[in-house]
């Protein structure tokens, strides 16, 4: 891999006099090819442990998700809990949850690509597997919702013979439009950096993997052009996947925002939904680096408490930005006067779900609040996994406050109503949990989840340099 180096260098302070700057994985390096060899041992060797998992959240999948959907196809919408007022029930609460947590990956990876911010490097990639695998997810819920799902095509915009073209008005067919623009997008924006790990595999394998390696590969050899060719593709799609990552969350609000229901017809909803989609998805990284870094070789050198860190503190800036979105959605219905709306969010703070609106406060704000300026816990990797998780828990209750806690009580109480969910959407929803964590162990032994060559760059541009009898560490601007 060739780098070429501009002779500007600047110099970074340490942050703590104490702290040694080869505990950072950027001042740690090993030659290259004991760094390949650790990640492919982390990819083909598994143990039974390993393989129990994968049965089970197969078997998982298999009846939870999919036994459930089709018994609730041949029975009928019936076996949901669904029915006036509430037509919008955790079906679309997880929905909404599931494209939350795909922002993750477009955020860790694109945006922080972008800045240069140097810690991103060894775990962009996993968080690009969970903006895929959680679109995933989230994309069988509006054909899970729709009930027909033999008639899902009538949401794709295409001309027939009779001339009938689907609604544009629907939410349906947004959300159609968005997460296929997303999944695609963020399906080759993965790729893109993947070719040159998948030619350092494609190396080192023999048999069906060598193939499979070869076949992805495309043929890289690593020379001059490939490397220009393959730095200016990753530099453009950074820069475009960014509007299309902002544009999905929004039309998702919008499917709330442009009704007349009391309580979503806000303005304020789509810059709320994105930083609460970041929110969730940015702990949803915490969480899953968590799980390899203890369970996959040699994760721990590549994922080390700086990056639980780094991740901490942003995590801490957008609760508070979540925070002041959430208040201020209470402002706007102040200042509109109705009284309709007044009294949900009334209802919400002292009605008999109120537990899950205070659920919501409690570890989307306070335990935040409370645990993450502290940068003793920020680089304890299990305090961050339980806080992370803490977090996706607030996450979820949200939307769930939003969606069918809201519309039980509108405007006329003759048509107020409580929603319960029954066990089929209960099942159907752990199946799709099941169906993302059964994904993401078979792509932890299918591809390198560590970008090698990124960290390798990464490596080459930062240095010690001696300044009297200290040793100061600078960085190296590499184009």
């Amino acid at each position: 891999m060739a780098v070429e180096a501009k002779p500007l260098e600047t110099r970074l302070p340490l942050t703590h006099a104490e702290e040694d700057p080869r505990e950072h994985l950027m001042f740690d390096p090993r030659p290259r090819e004991e760094m390949n060899r650790m990640v492919m041992e982390a990819m083909t060797r598994t143990s039974r442990r390993y393989w129990a998992w994968v049965i089970g959240l197969a078997l998982v999948v298999l009846v939870c998700l999919f036994g459930a959907w089709g018994n609730m196809i041949l029975t009928g919408m019936g076996l949901a809990g669904i029915r006036r007022p509430v037509f919008w029930g955790v079906f679309i609460v997880t929905f909404v949850f599931w494209i939350g947590i795909s922002h993750a990956g477009t955020f860790v990876s694109a945006i922080l690509r972008v800045f240069k911010a140097e810690f991103r490097r060894p775990f962009t990639r996993a968080a690009e597997l969970m903006t895929t695998f959680g679109l995933a997810a989230g994309a069988l819920f509006p054909l899970i919702h729709l009930g027909r799902v033999w008639v899902f095509y009538w949401m794709i915009p295409y001309p027939n013979a009779r001339w009938l073209w689907p609604n544009f008005r629907s939410p349906l067919v947004w959300d159609f439009l968005a997460i296929t623009t997303y999944l695609l997008s963020s399906t080759i924006y993965l790729y893109l950096p993947l070719v040159p790990d998948l030619a350092m595999a494609r190396d080192r394998t023999t048999g069906w993997r060598h193939a499979v390696y070869r076949l992805l590969a495309l043929g890289w050899r690593g020379t001059e052009a490939e490397w220009h060719r393959l730095r200016r593709a990753i530099t453009i799609f950074a820069f475009a996947i960014i509007p299309v990552m902002f544009s999905v969350h929004t039309i998702v609000s919008w499917d709330f925002a442009v009704g007349v229901v009391a309580g979503w017809h806000s303005t304020i909803f789509g810059p709320y939904f994105i930083i609460g989609a970041i929110l969730s998805g940015v702990a949803a990284v915490v969480s899953i680096l968590f799980v390899l870094r203890s369970t996959m070789l040699h994760m721990d050198y590549f994922i080390r408490k700086e990056h639980f860190d780094a991740l901490g503190k942003l995590l801490l800036v957008f609760s508070m930005a979540w925070a002041y979105f959430f208040f201020n959605d209470y402002l706007l219905t102040w200042y509109g006067g109705e009284e309709a709306a007044r009294r949900i969010l009334t209802l919400h703070a002292t009605g008999p779900a109120a537990w899950v609106w205070y659920l919501m406060l409690v570890c989307n704000v306070v335990i935040p609040w409370l645990t993450l300026w502290n940068r003793t816990i920020r680089r304890t990797p299990w305090a961050m996994f339980i806080i992370t998780l803490l977090i996706n828990v607030g996450m979820y209750a949200e939307r769930y406050t939003i969606v069918p806690l809201t519309l039980g009580h509108q405007r006329m109480p003759f048509d107020w109503g409580v929603y319960t969910p029954r066990p089929t959407e209960i099942s159907i929803v752990i199946g799709t949990f099941a169906l993302f964590l059964l994904l993401y162990l078979l792509a932890s032994r299918l591809i390198p989840l560590v970008p090698v060559w990124e960290v390798q760059e990464g490596q080459m541009a930062h240095s010690l340099r001696r300044v009297g009898k200290a040793e100061v560490p600078s960085i190296t601007e590499l184009e």
